[in-house]
């Protein structure tokens, strides 16, 4: 099943029923492309109004960069989901004989692994949505800071949700180094977006209620 390219109504329908799939991390990598679409029209609404060619040659670039963003997102809801059901039929495998546990116990590993990944990678793009919202507000159209402000929101959903997934995953990975590989640049992530969401809380101190 292509959950982006369901009505909003009827993923919702998918989000809150029963099946595991699609669950926080489909709703992440949304999340993090909802942010990188406001950012988009924070751009169109910036175009044409400098009369600079350069800050003109500025805008049309942050606008390029908000829309590949976007574009990646939308197309990790379905990865998340697909990674996920990957782990549940490495876990679904017969465990009747030595030969079959080794292969489970392998291909679980595996699909673990890549099931951390993935959350990771919304993580990295979602950030990246996030590095676009500083200029966003402080360089967009004086009108729309408030929708720069709920795009820095929903790119933080973004790599905080993705985050809680790439751990959740970990948790039963036995690779070590592969782990800390995992968790130092989740790590790193994380202190990078806090530090842009201060930045970004003071560009916005003066402008909410």
């Amino acid at each position: 099943m292509i959950y982006i390219q369901m009505k909003v109504h009827d993923f919702l329908r998918e989000l809150a029923s029963g099946s595991p799939a699609p669950g926080g991390g489909s709703a992440s990598a949304l999340a993090g492309s909802m942010g990188a679409a406001l950012v988009a029209m924070v751009a169109r609404f910036t175009a044409g109004r400098s009369g600079d060619p350069e800050l003109e040659r500025q805008v049309e670039q942050k606008l390029q960069e908000s829309i590949r963003l976007q574009l990646l997102l939308q197309e990790d809801v379905d990865r998340d989901t697909a990674a996920y059901s990957r782990v549940l039929e490495a876990y679904r495998l017969p465990k009747q004989d030595e030969a079959q546990k080794k292969e489970r116990s392998r291909a679980i590993q595996e699909t673990l692994q890549e099931a951390a990944r993935q959350p990771l990678q919304v993580a990295r793009s979602s950030l990246e949505v996030l590095q676009l919202c500083p200029w966003a507000i402080e360089r967009g159209n004086p009108n729309t800071w408030s929708d720069a402000a709920v795009a820095a929101l929903l790119a933080q959903s973004g790599i905080e949700g993705s985050l809680a997934n790439v751990s959740i995953n970990l948790a039963g990975i036995k690779d070590i180094a592969f782990k800390k590989e995992m968790k130092v640049e989740a790590l790193e992530i994380r202190t990078t977006a806090r530090n842009l969401q201060e930045i970004i809380n003071g560009l916005l101190a003066d402008r909410q209620a």
